[in-house]
C-alpha cells in the first residue's frame, strides 16, 4: 500500500468517528448530512476477515431495528439511512411474510403498533401493507412505506452490513434465497437463536455469516461441536455484559462478540451517562447492539484505534 492511501484511510477513519452531529449541549442533533458513512464488504472472504477479530478491531454499533428515532420508524429504509448520515453501522431488521408470500420489513405479527393499519401481517396482502404508513415510536404516522426485503438488500449494497431477524412464520430458506438472488452474502448476516437453527441456515447456504447466541461455556461448547466454521460465527452475548475473561476466549478464538444493549443497558446510559458504552467496550463487547446508535457511536469513538487492519473497508460517499 502507497504511503498516501494509508494516511489517507487513516484520515478517513478519523473522519468516520469524529463527525457524530452534537449540539454545545451534548445532545445528537438530527439533522441530515450530506455525507454517509459505509462499510463496504465486497465478497464473502470479505466478510469473514472483516468479522475475524483482531487486537486493532474497530468497534461499531448495530442499530436495532434500523436505529428509531422521532420521525423514523423501525424497520424503515429511511431509517437506515438516517443512521449512515451520523456514523457507519451494522443495521439490524426483522424479516415477515404477507399473505402472498412477499418478505417485508416488520418485527410485531400484527401491524397496530408499527403502521397506521391492523390485523395480522400473515393475513394481508402485499398490496395492502404497502398502502400503510409507518409511524414511529412514539405513535407519530410518517410518511414512509413498508419496505421489502429486496428493497432494503439493494438499498445496503456497499453502504452498511446486515444482520437479518427472521420471524417465526418465515422460511429460512425465502430469506437464503433472497440473500443468494441479490448476491447480499458479503454484507447480510442472518441471526440464529439456536444450534438447531444454525446449522439450518448453513445447510442452505454453507458462505453465509451467522449471528449466534454464545453467553456462557456450553452455548459456546455447543457451537464448537456444531460443524459451522468459527470464521463465520459472530457470537451474540446476550443483553448483559459479560465477564471480561468470557470474551477474551472469544477473541483468542476470533470471533466478534455483539452486546445487546438495548433495553436496560441503554437506559442506564441515558441515566447515568455514555460513558458506559466505552466501558462496554473496554471490557471486550466489539459490537453494541442499542437502540441509541448515534449516541452509541459517538461515545465510543474515544477508543476507536485509528491505525486498524480494518480500516480499508470503510468509506465516505
Amino acid at each position: 500500500m502507497s504511503k498516501l492511501k494509508s494516511v489517507f484511510r487513516v484520515s478517513l477513519l478519523a473522519i468516520i468517528f469524529f463527525s457524530c452531529n452534537s449540539s454545545k449541549t451534548g445532545k445528537v442533533v438530527y439533522s441530515s448530512k450530506p455525507a454517509e458513512f459505509h462499510i463496504s464488504l465486497k465478497s464473502v472472504e470479505e466478510a469473514k476477515s472483516f468479522y475475524t477479530w483482531t487486537s486493532d478491531r474497530i468497534p461499531l454499533v448495530s442499530a436495532h431495528r434500523g436505529g428509531l428515532y422521532p420521525g423514523f420508524p423501525e424497520n424503515a429504509i429511511e431509517t437506515f439511512q438516517n443512521v449512515i448520515q451520523h456514523t457507519p453501522s451494522i443495521i439490524e431488521f426483522d424479516v415477515a411474510l404477507s399473505k402472498d408470500s412477499v418478505l417485508v420489513l416488520m418485527h410485531d405479527n400484527t401491524l397496530e403498533r408499527t403502521t397506521n393499519g391492523s390485523g395480522k401481517v400473515i393475513d394481508q396482502t402485499f398490496d395492502e401493507i404497502r398502502k400503510l404508513r409507518l409511524v414511529d415510536n412514539d405513535g407519530k404516522e410518517t410518511g414512509y412505506q413498508v419496505p421489502t426485503l429486496e428493497e432494503a438488500l439493494i438499498w445496503g449494497k456497499g453502504k452498511v452490513l446486515f444482520t437479518v431477524d427472521i420471524k417465526r412464520e418465515v422460511p429460512f430458506e425465502m430469506v437464503v434465497d433472497a440473500i443468494k438472488k441479490h448476491k447480499a452474502e458479503a454484507y447480510a448476516a442472518v441471526i440464529t437463536y439456536s444450534v438447531d437453527a444454525a446449522k439450518k441456515v448453513h445447510s442452505l447456504h454453507p458462505d453465509l455469516m451467522l449471528s449466534v447466541t454464545i453467553r456462557n461455556e456450553e452455548e459456546l461448547k455447543r457451537f464448537e461441536d456444531s460443524g459451522i466454521p468459527i470464521e463465520q460465527w459472530i457470537a451474540f452475548t446476550g443483553t448483559s455484559e459479560r465477564p471480561s475473561e468470557f470474551n477474551s476466549k472469544l477473541h483468542e478464538m476470533g470471533v466478534f462478540t455483539i452486546l445487546g444493549v438495548l433495553g436496560n443497558l441503554d437506559k442506564s446510559a441515558m441515566a447515568n451517562g455514555d460513558q458506559i458504552y466505552v466501558d462496554f467496550v473496554r471490557k471486550g463487547a466489539d459490537i453494541l447492539a442499542t437502540d441509541r446508535p448515534i449516541e452509541a457511536a459517538e461515545a465510543i469513538k474515544a477508543v476507536i484505534t485509528k491505525e486498524s487492519s480494518k480500516n480499508k473497508y470503510f468509506e465516505i460517499k
